[in-house]
Formats: C-alpha cells, structure tokens, sequence
C-alpha cells in the first residue's frame, strides 16, 4: 500500500477516536503546544489562514479563538473533515479533500499555513512545502508542529518507552486499529531520524526558518517565512 493510501486509510479509521486519544495521550498538553505555536506565528484578524493536515479541526479551532477570521481546512481524509464541520458550524463549505503536495489554491493566496503533527504523513516533503511556497503571499509563514527526540538521554528514554509501548497499547485498545498506533510511533522516529526540517523548508524557497521547542525538547515548532 503507497503512503498516501495508508495514511487516509489510517485517519479514517479513527477519526471518531482521534480526538479523544489525542487528549489522553498527550495529557491535554497539546492544547498548550498549538497555542504556543500560534502565537510565535503572530497570527491575528487580518490573517487569511489555511490548515493542512486539519484532522479535526483542533489548530483551526485554536486560531479562531485567536481572532482569525479567514480559515480554510485541508485534509485527505473524508471523516476527519466531517468531524471538523461537525464541531464548527463556522467552518460551513471551507473544507478542502486534499493532500498537501497538490493544494488546490492559487499563487499568493495566504497569509498563513498551519501543520500540527501532519508533515511527517506527507508522501513528498519537498512538494508539499514547495506548495505551500506557492500558495503564501510574500512575507507570509508557515508554522509546523511536529514531534521530535529529545536531546536529553532520560528524557529521550521515557518519550520512546511512552511512545513505543503504552501508546500503542492505549491506542488499539481505544481506537481498535492496531496498525494506526503502530503507525504513528514508528513514523515519528523515522520521521526524526532522517529529516532535517530547517533545510527542507529552506531548500523549497522560504527565506528565513527558525525552530522552537517545547516541553523538554519532544516538540519543535518550525515557522518558515516567504
């Protein structure tokens, strides 16, 4: 099965779970990290915001609540967009069924692109920000939130102890998809292991990248301006 398959497969499956183990599996802390995220992106109501990889909504919500008033949401998975429009009657028809690497929208249409946890499910890295290149008006950002290992040896041992065993636990017993749960870790610590975010961001046209961390170094938050 190619990535692309996999992935929507994967989220469809437990799009009616997702966001409940996302809380639980975070410890509600993953609220802070999109705020977080937000905030050093400097959104505010003048932002025209796109969200890739929206799953559900949780970033878009996040914005909105910032003030931001223009917000389209993009996904490939079918079920996480109806759970989006379910939770946010504002959302209405600003919904888009799509992958990264091929986004529907004109050149210079944004102010602003949003990732949480979604880059590393992209079939081509470097398409999908040169898209996002693309579709950024001049000076605007992209901010991703993505999970990564952290420096510190204790602290690395705990996050992989966490998110090779009782994740995947928790995860099937909750969701029932065995290879979703088994999924996610493994495609974090690939994802960590060969991809250089800075360099790829900088490679598809962006002129400054920086990089953010959060909570002991197991989240980074890349904002990447055109």
């Amino acid at each position: 099965m190619d990535k692309k398959k996999q992935v929507r497969r994967i989220f469809d499956s437990i799009s009616y779970r997702y966001d409940f183990l996302n809380h639980l599996l975070s410890g509600g802390v993953d609220f802070y990290w999109r705020k977080k995220a937000l905030k050093l992106s400097k959104i505010d109501n003048n932002s025209f915001l796109l969200d890739v990889a929206c799953g559900t909504g949780d970033f878009a919500i996040a914005a909105k609540k910032m003030g931001v008033k223009k917000i389209v949401g993009a996904d490939l998975s079918f079920n996480m967009l109806k759970l989006f429009k379910q939770k946010s009657d504002w959302i209405n028809g600003n919904l888009v069924e799509t992958v990264a690497e091929e986004i529907p929208f004109k050149d210079n249409s944004f102010t602003n692109i949003t990732v949480a946890f979604g880059v590393r499910n992209f079939y081509d890295l470097l398409e999908g920000f040169k898209s996002f290149h693309r579709i950024l008006k001049t000076g605007g950002k992209a901010t991703i939130l993505e999970f990564r290992l952290p420096s510190n040896a204790f602290i690395k041992w705990i996050y992989l102890f966490y998110f090779k065993n009782i994740l995947p636990f928790i995860g099937n017993l909750i969701s029932k998809d065995k290879e979703a749960y088994t999924y996610l870790p493994e495609s974090v610590d690939e994802f960590d292991a060969k991809i250089d975010l800075k360099k790829y961001l900088l490679d598809a046209g962006f002129k400054t990248v920086t990089i953010n961390q959060a909570t002991f170094g197991i989240v980074q938050i890349a904002i990447a301006q055109k």
